[in-house]
């Protein structure tokens, strides 16, 4: 018997329908609504932008941070849940190299502790995994509420992001209902 309703692989092949979907609508010109011409810029309203646009990426990277010592507490405190674990925390580990702020020349790496993540890990693995499932939503929709702010090319990045936590949540919680407990 076929079983029904929504499967992993529809869950992925959806959320990589609506990435893909957002970043080539973010890819097109909007500069023929403009008949063509670009609009002009300050310089005070592009340093502004710029320094709105580190902040983003900053506070994303600390919040990438903060999920990825999640993601090891909850691997250390139930190694059965460690494998499934692995590749989605590689994956946040990625989203932070590719969301952290470009640095000027010459200014220090700056490569400062992890913040370390409030509350304990939950005594049962499929709370905890659960709870990161959460976590992962969160991040989901943070991205997709910054996408408002952002300038274009962070844009797309951030609905990437946004796109692959969603998936990770689901994921997540599949992994959650296969967890022994």
């Amino acid at each position: 018997m076929r079983r029904t309703g929504t499967t992993r692989r529809g869950a992925l092949t959806a959320t990589g329908a609506l990435a893909l979907g957002t970043v080539l609508t973010g890819c097109g010109g909007d500069d023929e609504g403009a008949g063509g011409k670009r609009p002009a810029h300050s310089g005070a309203g592009a340093a502004t932008s710029a320094k709105a646009e580190k902040a983003l990426r900053e506070k994303a990277v600390r919040d990438g941070a903060l999920l990825l010592a999640r993601y090891d507490l909850v691997a250390e405190a139930h190694p059965a849940t460690a494998a499934g674990l692995v590749p989605l925390r590689a994956a946040v580990a990625e989203h932070g190299k590719a969301l952290a702020p470009p640095r000027a020349k010459g200014e220090p790496k700056g490569d400062k502790a992890p913040p370390a993540p409030a509350g304990p890990v939950s005594a049962d693995p499929k709370a905890a995994v659960r709870e990161l499932a959460a976590a992962e939503r969160r991040r989901a929709d943070g991205y997709g509420e910054a996408l408002l702010t952002a300038g274009p090319e962070l844009a797309r990045l951030l609905a990437s992001v946004a796109a692959a936590a969603a998936a990770h949540a689901y994921l997540l919680t599949e992994l959650a209902e296969e967890t022994a407990v």
